[in-house]
């Protein structure tokens, strides 16, 4: 079962959801973690565990070849995203804007944008005790999410097909890396804050959720912050209610040091232990 663990808006606690959540499921259920937000990773910091591979991943972007190209233009015509321009005499090619369809390539008649790998990110596994840490990271420069989260799923599914849980740290927001990180899981996780910017994201989180036609749940954040709004809105939407992570400053404290909370504050335990017994409850329909 793959469960996304999700959010409108940053900092709202995705990594502490995702980080203690998987180490909890592991007492009972063999768990994967992977923290999809690679453009700035950090589950890594919660969860220390022995290195056990490391892949580089590659995007394919055209090459241009000056000596076969007839200049006719095509290539850029085809381009949905203007990484290919034609300016004089000279075919341009912009790799950050290139998104691998091989349209240019495989129409261009002289055979002058052969595709070429370019390296964007590295995966690496990690593995503490019963469960298993894939991590994803972004070169410096690059700036197409969407590939390398793709590749790390795939990565999950042709090694972990028989694992119980898969947990994805998706990126914050609700643009193209968020629709990656969510579109094949069984089960959203929306996590938010009870502040009105908590619940005019959430809101935004709700209706992609509802766009891509996906079964999601709420967490509260910092319970006790703001006002009850959030709580207000998922009554009136029907929107379930899976747990409220208090608003504590011991929290705060293991956090900042980068430490596991739910076996140092019995409310965290407690409510994993509530997300835990729907999610089991949910895998065994999934599962069946």
């Amino acid at each position: 079962m793959k469960i996304s663990i999700a959010s409108g808006k940053g900092g709202t606690g995705k990594t502490t959801l995702s980080t203690n959540l998987s180490a909890y499921l592991t007492e009972k259920s063999t768990v994967v973690l992977a923290d999809l937000d690679v453009e700035e990773p950090n589950s890594g910091l919660f969860i220390q565990g022995k290195l056990v591979n490391t892949e580089d991943k590659y995007k394919m972007i055209p090459e241009w070849k000056e000596e076969a190209c007839t200049l006719c233009g095509l290539c850029q015509e085809v381009c949905n995203f203007n990484a290919v321009i034609r300016l004089g005499t000279q075919i341009m090619v912009f790799p950050q804007l290139c998104h691998s369809c091989y349209a240019c390539s495989e129409l261009c008649q002289s055979s002058s944008l052969p595709m070429i790998s370019q390296k964007i990110g590295q995966i690496s596994h990690y593995k503490r005790g019963k469960l298993d840490f894939v991590e994803s990271r972004l070169d410096v420069g690059e700036e197409q999410a969407v590939p390398l989260i793709s590749q790390t799923i795939k990565y999950i599914d042709q090694h972990f097909s028989q694992t119980r849980f898969k947990i994805f740290d998706a990126p914050p927001g609700t643009s193209c890396p968020v629709i990656e990180a969510t579109k094949d899981s069984d089960f959203i996780i929306l996590v938010t804050e009870p502040t009105p910017f908590g619940l005019h994201d959430l809101k935004l989180a709700v209706e992609t959720m509802r766009s891509l036609n996906k079964a999601f749940a709420v967490v509260i954040n910092r319970y006790g912050i703001g006002n009850d709004e959030v709580l207000e809105y998922c009554q009136n939407e029907k929107k379930r209610l899976l747990a409220k992570i208090p608003n504590s400053r011991r929290i705060a404290e293991l956090y900042s040091r980068g430490e596991l909370v739910f076996n140092q504050i019995p409310e965290m335990a407690q409510a994993l232990k509530d997300i835990e017994d729907y999610l089991l409850k949910l895998s065994a329909k999934v599962l069946s």
